[in-house]
């Protein structure tokens, strides 16, 4: 005799509608997982971008701003520009050891 449930699943028995369930829950916790990686991933490169955009951000604007201060117009920016490119690289470098 043939099972009839609300659910549309015509001609299974209760335990094979539960079993694809099951499998349905199991694909779904999967698919969680890799999502979750994905967005952790997606976080480290942003958090990697942004540091790195801070990082000579900041040194472009101390240059300038000592520039200004002391009246050595291209000196400061140059040296602090590439201070704050060196400040991007070790960061690169702190995030890899942390993976």
């Amino acid at each position: 005799m043939p099972y009839y449930h609300l659910s549309g699943d015509r001609g299974r028995s209760p335990l094979q509608s539960l079993k694809s369930k099951r499998g349905a829950e199991y694909m779904a916790r999967d698919n969680k997982g890799q999502g979750n990686e994905f967005a952790k991933a997606l976080a480290m490169l942003s958090q990697i971008g942004v540091t790195i955009i801070a990082c000579v951000a900041v040194g472009i604007f101390l240059g300038w701003f000592l520039d200004r201060l002391l009246g050595t117009a291209p000196w400061m920016i140059l040296l602090f520009t590439l201070l704050g490119i060196a400040a991007a690289f070790k960061s690169i470098f702190d995030f890899a050891k942390k993976m």
